[in-house]
């Protein structure tokens, strides 16, 4: 068996004068050291606006919540595999590795002998490390592809599940129109006029996959700005667009955009202000969403008055905007969050009508620039030379989930359901395996979530941390941190790439993703094929060659790995900034051909159409929402991305722990709202619905439009007491109140961005945050077999 372990450094007792040594995150690209037992962390000097959540590292690099060494479920000791309510609920046992490799081979052993690869999970959804070699998907994949013969996979994203359905049909290439469209340097040159609908908030711009070096978002809407570019925001919350834009805030009403980008374009059309001429030459079925439109289909014309009722934004200000955007070189956003809801397809698609009636698509600064702002590298040149990637292998299994239909399946084995255009089936699974995500994160209610992991024979989740889902799992096997391991980082639209180089020894018995992973593929007859050979500084001199190989036939620099290794990073040749696809349709439409059934901006689908889905018929279309405010949930919660974290990583940190308020997440209400329910600024206030409760502090602010509460995602899942079915959870995690249904029969999205609830001031004892207390540790493999 291969040594995965070899020529990593070994500083277990740190030198006094230890070096600063770079590395990367999702949120930025750094340096630090460890040293006298702390960790020092530094962003990369050439970034104008670095991402404060790195200040979380050095809190958390041995905070109490790490997984000190591989434990197993005591029911799962006792009764082996097989569904089971005493997940989230049971004590663990202390193993070494050998012992609960040999336990958790023999279980993959079984699984994949009895029932075969498509009983087994592998979707293992989540960000974990910036790292190109032990990115945690990548390696699970890998690891079931080569060892078990392949595993059930999911698609899509919570982020974008919608969108990267709707998208392909409607414009084309999902990766294309989000990466290589509309840059922040053409906005700061060319735009006009952006309108953002659903914002473009710093807290989401700072991410990026792989990280960034130079976080550009802020100084480009400033340098925008001052030009005399107008940034429209249209968002129930005030922050979701910065100050440096000097923004026009116009607050709606959660969920409404549809509504308002159709009257948006009803004023277009009846003073006589949309293109003709670029829906003639560049779309299809105008006239049949047309119709529609001017109220022929329905009786209903889609015009200011109707809207305003609708969303909360007054018809004359409706009406003004849409005479604003005419003539100007006008750019509209729309966020991911505005896809996360029920029907959630329908303001993608009618964001970009919105940009084709206004005839701007393609033009510099100007269009339909969907998602801009979500992420880091969204607005930015694309590399031209190809970054290191870890080969995953072939997966045998052809089924799949999307991505946020989980609980659906593993509740419903053998149910069927509908996805872009076809019936499927949920298949039926024995045993999960999750390696660098948290579901009890991303995932909406999370009490049918727990129901939902109760029905698996096993599962399986590597950890740094004992996050709600380790607590949930069977086998917790405990993970590096990424500062803990050598890695290679890098995006595809940042041209920097970092040797990442440890900077502190493993936390107790945690290994590698990988080196884990190659134990259990020799334990299964396949640990060459999984490694190759290769320890982990072999696999990064190997997956950097395709780099360093394009770098050469570009007549380019091209360093050797060991010289890339002892920089401070290489610095990648960028594309030119050429508008990508939708600016070579707008030049040539014949040529530039989208990749659509026509070929063109399909405002009417056919092949949407002919899928006859009521919740997501042929053109965009307003539909009432099941969920609206109630006498019991009158408030609508806002349930978005965090600020001090990335989802639910290193809630445990100092930049993250700081911004809580007794330990506990803060919501933000209206001051009307706070005032008729006796709610002062700094409570402790209880939001609850028929799914759940959880406590959260309470910031009151008028930033926020009355009937709305917000509340961040990404505080770790904490319930008061976890034996009962639906426990209050005394952190403020709102996916204990999110529904788990999808956004429409087309794309089986995540709706979690939205929720109706109602919000108490919270007057009992105030219950401890446990969430980052490892669990309690039973006796003994040895003593549990023997029964005592």
């Amino acid at each position: 068996m291969t040594d995965v372990t070899a020529n990593l450094s070994s500083d277990s007792t740190p030198a006094t004068d230890a070096p600063f040594r770079p590395h990367t995150s999702h949120w930025g690209v750094f340096s630090a050291r460890w040293q006298g037992g702390e960790l020092e962390v530094l962003p990369h000097p050439g970034d104008p606006d670095p991402n404060g959540i790195i200040d979380n590292f050095p809190g958390a690099l041995r905070h109490r919540a790490r997984v000190s060494q591989p434990m197993v479920r005591r029911g799962w000791l006792e009764n082996g595999p097989g569904p089971d309510d005493r997940r989230g609920r049971d004590e663990f046992v202390p193993l070494s590795w050998d012992a609960a490799s040999d336990l958790l081979g023999a279980e993959l052993v079984r699984v994949r002998d009895r029932h075969g690869a498509g009983a087994v999970f592998g979707g293992s959804y989540g960000w974990s490390s910036a790292g190109r070699f032990h990115h945690a998907q990548s390696q699970v994949h890998r690891f079931l592809n080569v060892a078990m013969g392949g595993y059930v996979k999911s698609v899509n994203s919570y982020s974008s599940g919608a969108a990267s359905v709707i998208l392909p049909h409607i414009i084309g290439d999902y990766e294309q129109l989000t990466k290589r469209n509309v840059s922040w340097e053409q906005i700061v040159a060319h735009s006009e006029i952006v309108l953002a609908f659903g914002g473009m908030a710093l807290k989401n711009s700072m991410v990026a996959g792989g990280g960034t070096s130079k976080h550009v978002e802020r100084g480009a809407m400033a340098r925008a700005s001052a030009r005399g570019c107008q940034f429209v925001h249209i968002s129930p919350l005030r922050g979701d667009l910065p100050e440096e834009a000097r923004p026009e805030w116009i607050s709606n009403i959660p969920g409404t955009d549809t509504a308002l980008m159709l009257a948006l374009v009803h004023t277009l059309v009846v003073e006589g202000l949309h293109d003709r001429e670029f829906l003639d030459r560049y779309t299809v079925g105008w006239p049949v969403f047309e119709r529609y439109l001017k109220g022929e289909a329905d009786g209903q014309p889609k015009d200011a008055t109707w809207a305003a009722a609708i969303s909360g934004v007054a018809a004359d200000t409706i009406v003004a905007l849409a005479r604003r955007l005419h003539g100007r070189r006008a750019l509209i956003t729309v966020a991911h969050s505005l896809q996360r809801a029920e029907h959630g397809e329908q303001p993608v698609w009618m964001g970009a009508v919105l940009a084709a009636a206004l005839g701007q698509i393609g033009l510099p600064g100007g269009g339909y620039a969907y998602a801009l702002g979500a992420i880091a590298y969204y607005g930015r040149r694309y590399n031209s030379v190809p970054i290191p990637t870890l080969p995953q292998g072939r997966n045998a299994v052809s089924e799949f989930i999307p991505v946020a239909r989980i609980a659906d399946m593993l509740l419903n084995p053998g149910g069927t359901y509908r996805y872009n255009g076809k019936t499927k089936t949920y298949p039926d699974i024995r045993l999960v395996y999750w390696a660098g995500g948290n579901p009890f994160h991303h995932h909406q209610d999370l009490n049918r979530l727990r129901r939902a992991f109760a029905r698996v024979d096993t599962l399986v989740v590597h950890e740094l941390g004992w996050t709600a889902t380790a607590r949930h799992a069977d086998f917790v096997l405990p993970a590096t941190m990424t500062l803990e391991r050598e890695d290679i980082g890098g995006n595809t639209n940042d041209p920097l790439l970092v040797p990442m180089q440890r900077i502190a020894p493993p936390y107790g018995e945690a290994r590698d993703d990988y080196a884990i992973f190659s134990d259990l593929a020799e334990r299964l007859g396949a640990g060459d094929a999984f490694t190759e050979g290769r320890t982990v500084r072999q696999w990064l001199e190997h997956l950097y060659e395709p780099t360093r190989k394009a770098l050469v036939d570009g007549n380019l620099p091209a360093p050797r790995f060991d010289e890339f290794w002892n920089s401070d990073g290489l610095m990648l040749p960028q594309a030119p900034d050429d508008g990508g696809m939708l600016r070579r349709f707008r030049d040539d439409p014949e040529a530039g051909r989208l990749a659509t059934p026509s070929g063109k901006i399909e405002i009417f689908s056919e092949t949407i159409a002919s899928f006859g889905e009521t919740d997501c018929p042929g053109h965009p279309t307003w539909l009432t929402p099941v969920q609206v405010p109630a006498s019991s949930t009158p408030l609508i919660l806002v349930a978005n991305q965090p600020a001090t974290r990335l989802h639910s990583q290193l809630d445990f940190g100092g930049h993250s722990a700081a911004a809580k308020h007794r330990g506990r997440e803060v919501a933000r209400m209206h001051p009307a709202d706070a005032e008729a329910r006796g709610i002062a600024d700094g409570d402790i206030i209880r939001l609850f619905n028929a799914r759940g409760a959880c406590l959260a502090g309470v910031r009151v602010t008028d930033d926020i439009r009355r009937g709305v509460v917000q509340l961040s995602t990404g505080a770790w899942y904490d319930p008061a007491d976890p034996k009962e079915e639906a426990p209050l959870c005394v952190h403020g995690n709102p996916n204990v109140l999110t529904r788990d249904v999808g956004t429409s029969a087309l794309a089986q999205g995540c709706t979690g961005q939205l929720t109706t609830a109602e919000v108490e001031r919270f007057n009992g004892n105030l219950p401890p945050i446990q969430a980052y207390d490892p669990p309690v540790a039973s006796k003994s493999a040895d003593a549990v077999k023997r029964g005592s």
